[in-house]
């Protein structure tokens, strides 16, 4: 077996290619958009490359054969943030059965790293943002992946613990039916918020999406960023982020919670978008766009995904995230008939206040994905990431 660093065009569409043979026979596997993955790579379009680097690899097998690959990226934004030692991470895992192969993908990416100076490696991630490509399915492989998120075979699981990793997080994805009802303390919530004229809730709609790259970004910032590894979201990020939801943006999905005007709360879903480009077999080429049209058309979708949700610190407590929801609720319940599933994006094991939001909403865990970290330095005591506090 031997690794090969991935430096020329071939070598890309055989990275590319290579889950396609891997998961000829897992049904629920949707297949990524080939330039979705090929964005992490190019520096032109991902904006992480201003402050880090990465690199990937295949593994071939004696005959030449494609068995697996791997790629291993170093953020300088985050490496240190929330992290006892300089921490990169792995990516785009993807391997045969068989653990030799599976140590040798794990090598390449450890070595690289610890030629950048990095002391221990989480994976798999995203080279950018967590809000794709993020931890590895270990339950839920009865469901279909959400857009850009992992599904793998169960025994990836036992290769990365069998070569040291241990859980760093949890991410748990929620979901449900849309129509039934949601905990009562929803209500409750939005009738103590009620009472203050000061806040109001509404979709987006004329959508404006200059307005909502700055709402999401001023919402995102104050209640998400600089707690642990997550960085700010720049406004070169946040314009790129709506420029991505563009095509599919349905604004009856993009909720804002306001205190005198002022964006203070966000509950932003998206049509779930795998639910169409499975039919595309990862090639957004005429044929891909005009199926994409077409069930755009046809509303084949019957899926909602929720994509961020936050209230900022000093509006926490008074009832915005019960106001929001059940704003929602009656648009999509009574007047806006469109949707008949719906998932939460992944919310951490760390982050008790919005797991207790979720279960309001439901009480089901449909699928959950592991963050894994290890030490490079095995006698240093391993901590796993902190609760969220507040």
């Amino acid at each position: 077996m031997k690794i090969i660093e991935v430096n020329h065009p071939n070598l890309v569409r055989q990275f590319l290619d290579f889950p396609l043979v891997l998961y000829k026979n897992l049904p629920n596997w949707i297949r990524p958009l080939d330039n979705d993955i090929e964005a992490v790579f190019d520096s032109k379009k991902n904006k992480a490359f201003q402050d880090g680097t990465c690199t990937r690899w295949i593994l071939v097998d004696e005959k030449n054969k494609t068995i697996g690959r791997i790629a291993a990226f170093v953020n300088n934004r985050t490496k240190l943030k929330g992290n006892k030692q300089p921490t990169g991470g792995l990516g785009f895992f993807e391997c045969i059965e068989n653990k030799e192969a599976a140590f040798l993908l794990f090598d390449a990416a450890k070595n690289w790293l610890q030629e950048k100076g990095m002391e221990a490696m989480d994976g798999p991630i995203n080279f950018g943002n967590r809000d794709k490509w993020w931890g590895l399915l270990v339950e839920g492989y009865d469901r279909q992946p959400n857009y850009q998120c992992n599904y793998n075979p169960p025994y990836y699981k036992t290769f990365f613990e069998a070569y040291g990793f241990q859980v760093y997080f949890y991410q748990y994805t929620f979901g449900r039916n849309i129509m039934g009802p949601l905990h009562p303390r929803l209500q409750e919530k939005a009738d103590v918020v009620a009472k203050n004229p000061d806040y109001t809730f509404s979709y987006m709609e004329p959508l404006d999406l200059k307005k909502l790259a700055n709402q999401i970004r001023t919402v995102y910032n104050k209640a998400w960023a600089n707690r642990g590894e997550i960085p700010e979201l720049t406004e070169a990020q946040a314009n790129h982020l709506v420029k991505q939801m563009k095509p599919i943006i349905d604004p009856k999905l993009l909720w804002f919670g306001y205190y005198k005007d002022e964006p203070v709360a966000f509950f932003l879903s998206l049509p779930e978008v795998n639910q169409i480009f499975k039919h595309v077999n990862g090639n957004m080429n005429w044929l891909g766009k005009l199926k994409f049209v077409y069930h755009r058309w046809r509303k084949t979708n019957k899926k909602a995904f929720g994509v961020l949700f936050g209230v900022v610190p000093e509006h926490q407590g008074k009832g915005l995230d019960g106001g929001i929801i059940m704003a929602f609720r009656k648009v999509v319940q009574e007047d806006y008939l469109r949707y008949e599933l719906y998932e939460l994006n992944w919310i951490g094991d760390f982050n008790t206040k919005m797991i207790r939001v979720a279960e309001q909403v439901t009480p089901d865990i449909v699928k959950k994905h592991a963050t894994y970290r290890l030490l490079f330095d095995s006698s240093k005591p391993f901590e796993r990431y902190p609760i969220m506090k507040g």
